[in-house]
Order: structure tokens, then sequence, then C-alpha cells
């Protein structure tokens, strides 16, 4: 379990370093900077309580469980970034101003399609980690 844990933080690292990346070059940062937060490795790394749900929806048809895996993600966004905000006084995210569809500068609306894909992608990381990789 703390073997899929890990991966799941360190995969979740990546893509947030790829996608603030990307989100670089579309500004014209030909740097590419990029960054993520300590804090995100172990929010990240909460996926492994997604694996229960994985298993229970697994033969719904693959729309319903992507728009499954945005509430759920929006869900653990919200809550632990409000959360760290109680703890800290801040969020490490705050998307207040950036885009009108935000919700309590915690969750961004705009951000379905991410999620959508990115939950249906843990599910394959899921089945890969425990049927081929057997952690």
């Amino acid at each position: 379990m703390i073997y899929r844990f890990i991966v799941y933080g360190l995969l979740g690292w990546g893509l947030e370093i790829f996608w603030t990346g990307l989100g670089s070059a579309v500004r014209g940062d030909v740097r590419l900077s990029a960054g993520t937060y300590l804090w995100m490795f172990p929010i990240y790394g909460l996926a492994i309580f997604m694996e229960p749900l994985h298993d229970r929806v697994r033969a719904w048809p693959w729309l319903l469980r992507g728009l499954l895996w945005i509430l759920v993600i929006w869900t653990i966004e919200y809550v632990t970034g409000s959360l760290i905000r109680l703890m800290t006084g801040l969020s490490p995210w705050d998307y207040t101003g950036a885009t009108r569809w935000q919700i309590d500068g915690l969750i961004r609306l705009d951000m379905a399609p991410l999620w959508f894909a990115t939950g249906l992608m843990f599910e394959r990381v899921h089945d890969f980690l425990v049927t081929r990789l057997r952690v």
C-alpha cells in the first residue's frame, strides 16, 4: 500500500510539473518554468483511497467514470485546500482572480477536462500497479 501511495504522489508531482511547464510555454516563457508544492505529494498520494471506488465502478461506461473522477478530485482538492488554509492561514494554490470559474480559490471548474483525463489515467495506473507490479 505504501508503494502505491508513493507512486501516486510522485506521478501527481510529475503531472503537475509537466502541466505548469506547458502553461509557461503557452505564456511565452522559453524557460518552461514549472513547479508544484511539497503539500501536493501526500495529496496526490491520497489517490490510493480512490482504488476501492475504481474497483466498484469499473464496469461503468468511461464517460460516467470520467465525470465521477472530476467530482472526486474536486472534492479532494477543495477539502485538502481548506484544511491547509485552516492550519496555515492560506492554501498553497489560490485560484482567486485567476478565472471566473473558480470556487473559493480552491477549485477551478475549467479544469474539468484535465481531471476527467487524469481520473481515467489513474484507473490504468491502478490496474498496472496491482496486476503487473503486484504492489
